[in-house]
Order: structure tokens, then C-alpha cells, then sequence
């Protein structure tokens, strides 16, 4: 009897075991531990991504993979059986869109295969419609700046208490604040054409076309809680050269165009597109404490450029790059560099034209390997501006003509971004589908592509003047003057 009890506990213990590793009968679900991997990879396909274009990945937040063309992906860090895995996009080349499908689950006895990532073209979303009136501004013509929350801040040229402009801060779900409302008269600015540039305290500074002291415009700082202060009051008188009309906007009066940039020491640097001893511009410097000074003089005639609409760039030797839109050696504009102690070097004069670029009227952007980029407002092949390239040693390639109507852009009056693999990015007043201007983007290589164009009226924004801003997933974001619910511009973004 014993032996009989003893020999039926073993035949269960058995019994149990097998059930524990195979399952009854062998059909369990339960993965055998001696065939399951402990070196599992994770991966999976991308579809849709066109030249140049390319997506990151994460999984479980942490490792990172690139995809820059379609078919086959892996992670490089493998996992065991039974943990968890979860594949999200971290960013994407601008003007598209990449979702994924089984994308989470446990990795079981095998490699997972079957993530898949599926990339399309971007939309374009309004996300906030200016208003006007005493309450909000109007009419935003110069490009945002977003800080590190991803909020994003910028100028209107009217609207707000006094009629006479605000500084606004739009969060990315669309909501809208004035954070300061120009007064106008002698103690306050009017009218910021020019963008914004922030501290690294989070302090805002600027630049209004009138106002201040003596009519001239100021150059102005905003600190965090809102109080505005004024820098510097520029002359009156200072530019009195005639108003220049263009074929979007209407009369451009000469004046403070382009934004400020910062050295590490606190000092600011700009262009006006008159004054300065010959009348035909300058770059100015201001201190911390406020004290202005005129870093260069432009001179005109065929060996220096006149009238700089745009900001500056500055590199890590503290050198200033910009563009001036008229003058040089046809009269067409030019590209120059000024040293921290005002030496001036042109760069290239435009030569207008069907094979050359007329009038640049933005700033321009600098890629690593120390070559820059902009667009020309004219010029190129149909006359509807350019974009362009200034290798180091100072060769100019037309990287692409527009040719506006319904299958291009016309008119760049705003500079250009550029992502880590070259391309750039920018936008035009006028052209496209709708005749209401356009983003596009611009490969190494030089080939374009319309990303979007713009509808106006109630439900989109019209004419974009101002540069985009990319956030750190790539997605775009910029302003038009017009359009919109209320006809005033708008914020916009595409991703």
C-alpha cells in the first residue's frame, strides 16, 4: 500500500511539473522557459517618409532610434521576455506627421517584429485668431520666439490699449495673453515691427518703429512679471528716407524691421534701415546700462549695402551677419559680416536679375559648417525672390526660385530655420493655392516643396510675414497678419 501511495505522488508531481512548463496536452499559451529569449530585440517597419525626411523613436522613454528612409527598425537595446515594451515618436523632420500602430505590449518568447510606424503629411491648425480692439492686438508681422515651457511670445504692430501694439504670450493649446500694451507719445513705443529675443532670466527685449522720447522708436525690455521699461530712445529724424511699398502690406515706412540679438555679456545689436552718417542705415549696439552706440555706418553706392530691413546673427567669435536690401554692385542688396569692433566685409552683392536674388529684406541663418542662408524678396527666375546660399569662402548658389502663382510662393519677406539634417524652412507672403502665401521647405540639395498654403478669411490666416519657430519635436509654428476669425492674423502651427 506504501509503495502504491509513494509511486501515485510521483506520478502527480509529474504530472504538475509538465503542466507548469508545456501545458495540458501541449496546447497551453504559456511560452516554454527553455525556448524563451532572454536577448529579445524590439522593432518594426516606417512607411510614408520621403527624401530627407525622418523620424525618432523611443521606447520606454529612454531608447532613442532615428529612422531617416523607409522599411525595417530595431532598437538597440534588447529585452527579456515577459518586461514591457512601448514605442513613441520623440520628433519628426518638420511639416509631417508619424503615428504608430502595436506600438506597446510584453515581449514574449520571441523578437518583436511588428511595431509599425506610419508617416504622412502634416496639417496646418490656427491656434489663436487675433481679436484687436483695446483688449488684444492686431496684425503680427514679425516671427515668435518660444521659450523652454514651449510658450510662445511675439509682437503686433496695433491693437491693445492705445492702439499702438502689444507683446503677447500664446500657449500652444491657444491660449492668449498681453503681457504689454504699447502707450505710445514720449514715454513708451508704438508699432514693434521686429520680433523678440529672451534672456536667459526670461526677460523679453524689442523694438518699436515710433514713439519715445523723441518719435524715433525705442528699444525696450520686459521683465518677468510684465513691467516694461525703456532702453533707448532712438533720434527723431533718423529716418526720413521715403516709405518703400510693397505688394503685400501696403507702405513700409523705414525704421527699426528686424529683431536684436544678444552677446554673453548682456549687450544688444541691431540694424536701422536709415540713419547713420550717409543716411542709408546702421548697426547699432546698446550696453547693459542702455548706452548706444553706432558699431557701423552703411555707405551705399557699389561698394556697401543701404538700408538693412533685417536683424542680425551673430557666431561664437562675436561677429555680426546680415543683409541690407538695397545698394552694392547692381543696386540689389547685399550680405555682410561686421566684426565685434566694427569692421565691415561684404560678403556678396546681388545681382539681380532672372539668375540672382533681389532685395533681401530678412536675416540670415548660419548652419554649422559656418555657411548662410536667406531669401531675397525679388529676383531669380519669374522675379518672385529666392532662396539662397553663401559658402564660407563667399560662393553664392540660388538654391530655389519661386515662381509663384498657384503651385509656389512668392514674395519671402521672412528669413529661414534649419533643422539638423540641412533642410530649410520658411515661408511667403504671397503665391500659392489661394494667392495667400505659403510654408515651405528647402532640401540641401535645393529642392522645394510647398508644405501648405494658406486659405485666408475666417478660417486661416493670410499673408505670413514673420519667421517660423520649430519646437523640439518638430513642429512648426509662425504668424500671419491677416486672416483669421476676425481678420487681424494669426498664430499657426503645423505638425
Amino acid at each position: 500500500m506504501r509503495q502504491n501511495l509513494l509511486s501515485c505522488s510521483v506520478a502527480l508531481l509529474a504530472c504538475v511539473t509538465m503542466l507548469s512548463l508545456s501545458g495540458c496536452g501541449g496546447n497551453s499559451s504559456v511560452p516554454s522557459l527553455s525556448s524563451a529569449c532572454t536577448a529579445c530585440s524590439v522593432g518594426g517597419a516606417v512607411s510614408g517618409l520621403s527624401a530627407n525626411e525622418s523620424v525618432t523613436l523611443l521606447n520606454n522613454g529612454a531608447d532613442a532610434l532615428s529612422a531617416t528612409g523607409n522599411g525595417g527598425f530595431t532598437f538597440s537595446t534588447s529585452q527579456s521576455a515577459g518586461t514591457a515594451y512601448d514605442v513613441t515618436v520623440k520628433s519628426h523632420t518638420p511639416g509631417i506627421v508619424c503615428a504608430v500602430s502595436n506600438g506597446s505590449g510584453t515581449v514574449g518568447k520571441s523578437n518583436v517584429t511588428g511595431v509599425m510606424v506610419s508617416c504622412t503629411a502634416g496639417t496646418e491648425s490656427v491656434v489663436y485668431s487675433f481679436v484687436g480692439g483695446t483688449t488684444d492686438g492686431v496684425r503680427p508681422e514679425a516671427g515668435l520666439m518660444m521659450d523652454g515651457a514651449g510658450d510662445l511670445y511675439g509682437t503686433t504692430v496695433g491693437g491693445g490699449a492705445s492702439g499702438d501694439g502689444t507683446v503677447f504670450k500664446v500657449s500652444v493649446s491657444g491660449s492668449e495673453s498681453v503681457v504689454h500694451s504699447f502707450a505710445g507719445g514720449a514715454t513708451d513705443g508704438s508699432g514693434p515691427y521686429a520680433g523678440l529675443i529672451m534672456d536667459s532670466a526670461g526677460n523679453l527685449y524689442g523694438m518699436t518703429m515710433y514713439g519715445g522720447a523723441n518719435g524715433g522708436g525705442i528699444v525696450f525690455k520686459i521683465s518677468v512679471d510684465g513691467t516694461e521699461s525703456v532702453l533707448y530712445s532712438f533720434p527723431a529724424g533718423s529716418f526720413s528716407i521715403p516709405a518703400v511699398t510693397t505688394t503685400v502690406g501696403g507702405t513700409w515706412i523705414a525704421g527699426q524691421y528686424g529683431g536684436l540679438v544678444m552677446d554673453s555679456s548682456g549687450n544688444l545689436y541691431g540694424t536701422t534701415n536709415a540713419g547713420g552718417t550717409s543716411n542709408n542705415g546702421m548697426v547699432f549696439k546698446i550696453g547693459a546700462t542702455g548706452t548706444e552706440s553706432v558699431l557701423y555706418s552703411f555707405l551705399g553706392g557699389t561698394t556697401d549695402g543701404s538700408d538693412p530691413e533685417a536683424g542680425l546673427i551673430m557666431d561664437s567669435a562675436g561677429n555680426l551677419y546680415g543683409t541690407t536690401f538695397g545698394a552694392g554692385a547692381a543696386g540689389a542688396g547685399t550680405v555682410f559680416r561686421i566684426t565685434s569692433g566694427g569692421t565691415e566685409t561684404l560678403l556678396h552683392s546681388f545681382a539681380g536679375g532672372t539668375t540672382d536674388g533681389l532685395g533681401p529684406r530678412a536675416s540670415v541663418v548660419m548652419d554649422s559648417a559656418g555657411n548662410l542662408y536667406g531669401t531675397t524678396f525679388a529676383g531669380g527666375m519669374k522675379g518672385d525672390g529666392t532662396v539662397f546660399k553663401l559658402s564660407t569662402t563667399g560662393t553664392e548658389t540660388i538654391l530655389h526660385s519661386f515662381t509663384g502663382g498657384s503651385s509656389d510662393g512668392s514674395g519671402p519677406l521672412a528669413g529661414l530655420i534649419i533643422d539638423s539634417a540641412g533642410n530649410l524652412y520658411g515661408t511667403t507672403t504671397s503665391g500659392g493655392t489661394n494667392g495667400d502665401g505659403t510654408v515651405f521647405t528647402v532640401s540641401p540639395t535645393g529642392t522645394e516643396t510647398v508644405l501648405y498654403s494658406f486659405a485666408g478669411g475666417p478660417t486661416d490666416g493670410a499673408n505670413p510675414v514673420g519667421n517660423l519657430v520649430m519646437d523640439g519635436a518638430g513642429n512648426l509654428y509662425g504668424t500671419t497678419a491677416y486672416g483669421g476669425a476676425n481678420g487681424g492674423g494669426t498664430v499657426f502651427t503645423i505638425n
